[in-house]
């Protein structure tokens, strides 16, 4: 089984494109340090208060797809400088 999220978020303090790629490398660094998924900023790249991330994750079980992924949504969810707005999923 294959789950395909898209998050969007914003970034309320980022002043430039800097800050918005510090949290933004803190994020992926984290998630990739602590779920087997694929992760990567998708869209948004020249706006320096809104992102787009992609995650992907790959299991035999849809379960443990979904398990995977929402842990990952709220990881993102403890991090109080990013707000989630937007979250779509499909499968693959």
């Amino acid at each position: 089984m294959i789950l395909y999220a898209e998050v969007t978020c914003i970034i309320y303090d980022a002043q430039s494109l800097k800050d918005k790629r510090s949290v933004i490398k803190r994020i992926i660094h984290r998630i990739q340090n602590d779920y087997n998924v694929a992760i990567s900023e998708i869209d948004y790249q020249d706006l320096w208060q809104k992102t787009m991330f992609g995650i992907v994750s790959i299991a035999n079980e849809k379960v443990k797809v979904e398990r995977v992924v929402d842990q990952c949504l709220n990881l993102i969810d403890t991090f109080p400088e990013i707000e989630r707005t937007t979250t779509e999923k499909q499968w693959l």
